[in-house]
């Protein structure tokens, strides 16, 4: 490893153990989760069927503002989140944190669905629409026109551009040759070749903007999904007897300080709570950017939609990877050096054989070329806000280059520069969203009150 690169990877992860190494932290990221859950009545609980009503497509209106369909802006905005985060970031929670890492991304999705409700119902509520009718939205529009708050706004366009680079496209490229080293171990000297391949599919979507970034991801998402899912319950099937006691494991090492220490506690939570974040990516600002472009007037409507987000990636598709590592046995057993996707490859090939690592390998590839497409259109979208249409472009040549770039550095300093990143853009949403708590709650009642209904046929109202 070049000495730069040693020393850069040492330096960011200093400031990433400071980051998140603090309980205050932890404390933010969960509080405000947990105030907006209170806030708005366990909204996660009240319109979750209701949720699935819009889904279903009974709800759009064609005359109403928008770049997207509500199923389109949702599988963008899933095309993101379901990524590496579901493969790579829960190994890296349980081989740092241990199994009970599990635990506490449970709890960063469920308090973090009323997150991503809050975030995504105030992106509608104060997006901009262009001459040509195209669509803006976010934080940084939600700051700037909610609040005022000119430099809170741009801090995080700043924060949301850099990070773009890092969780939305460097980690997605370094996991994808992690995971296929597995299988092809050659391939980790030829790691820039795997970048210029990504990086050239890649350039073929995202330069024809949201419109076919969204008709990609719609058509992508739901496979991808569903392949990766089949091959975890088979796993989960072939080992379904002890499926128990990995639950019993999980609680343990999450809330058991006598049978594993404090210390351990404290790192589950840590790990758990920092790759949870990653994976759904509630509170860090980024999905209501895809959920402020779909075609609606409603904005607690597509709050409602991105309220799923974190229960299809991390309640799902997390958990189900969690459990096929703790079953399988191979938390107990992975050799030293798998920590991210190989840990996750080394698991389901311990109980499918090559075809486990495949499946991972192929997974993996798929998961991050639908997140590195979808956070284009977020890097784009603060470009835009900082500097204009004219930055649009150069930006995401740039974010196509460094595809290769990150294929080729090491692991840990990409995720490094992630976790520094995600925590940067998260504080000026987060205070966003507590902010504006008061109006989220009005809208939520407002909408549940008089218009909940409204597309509905005669006699359905009393089971929403």
């Amino acid at each position: 490893m070049p000495e730069f690169i040693h020393t850069l990877t040492e330096f960011t992860g200093q400031i990433a153990g400071l980051l998140w190494g603090t309980p205050l932290t932890l404390l933010i990221l969960l509080g405000v989760s947990i105030y907006l859950t209170l806030r708005l009545g366990f909204i996660q609980l009240l319109g979750f069927r209701h949720s699935i009503r819009i889904v279903s497509g009974r709800y759009s209106d064609p005359c109403h503002q928008g770049d997207v369909s509500h199923f389109q802006a949702l599988a963008t905005a899933l095309s993101a989140t379901i990524g590496t985060g579901n493969i790579a970031g829960v190994a890296t929670a349980i081989s740092f944190g241990g199994p009970g890492a599990l635990f506490w991304m449970w709890m960063t999705a469920f308090f973090g669905m009323a997150t991503k409700f809050t975030e995504s119902t105030l992106a509608v509520k104060f997006r901009t629409i262009a001459a040509d009718g195209s669509i803006a939205g976010g934080p940084m529009y939600t700051l700037l026109h909610g609040l005022q708050m000119k430099k809170m706004a741009r801090l995080f366009a700043i924060f949301a551009l850099i990070a773009s680079f890092g969780i939305g496209n460097m980690v997605q490229a370094n996991s994808v040759v992690d995971g296929l080293a597995f299988i092809w171990p050659d391939l980790k000297q030829a790691a820039w070749l795997a970048g210029i391949i990504m990086a050239t599919l890649v350039a073929l979507v995202i330069l024809g903007g949201i419109k076919r970034i969204a008709r990609v991801a719609s058509t992508l998402v739901p496979f991808m999904a569903l392949f990766y899912m089949a091959a975890a319950l088979i796993v989960l099937f072939n080992h379904y007897a002890v499926i128990p006691a990995a639950l019993a494991t999980i609680f343990n090492h999450a809330l058991n300080p006598w049978a594993v220490g404090g210390a351990a506690i404290g790192e589950a939570m840590r790990w758990g709570v920092a790759r949870g974040m990653f994976s759904n990516e509630a509170g860090l600002g980024s999905s209501p950017m895809a959920h402020a472009a779909a075609r609606t007037n409603e904005p607690v409507r597509e709050g409602l939609i991105a309220m799923l987000e974190p229960f299809i990636d991390t309640l799902i598709i997390c958990t189900m990877t969690g459990l096929v590592i703790i079953v399988s046995g191979a938390w107990e057993v992975r050799p030293e050096d798998f920590k991210g996707a190989a840990f996750t490859a080394f698991a389901f090939s311990s109980s499918l054989g090559a075809s486990g690592a495949i499946v991972v390998g192929l997974g993996l590839a798929l998961f991050a070329f639908s997140t590195i497409i979808a956070w284009s259109y977020y890097g784009d979208r603060s470009a835009y806000f900082l500097f204009g249409e004219k930055a649009v472009m150069p930006y995401r040549i740039v974010f196509t280059m460094l595809i290769v770039f990150g294929a080729a550095v090491p692991l840990e300093l990409v995720w490094n520069i992630a976790d520094i990143t995600n925590l940067l853009m998260a504080l000026p949403n987060l205070l966003a969203l507590v902010l504006l708590a008061g109006l989220a709650n009005r809208l939520k009642q407002e909408y549940f009150k008089t218009r909940a209904s409204q597309l509905i046929s005669p006699g359905h109202e009393k089971k929403l």
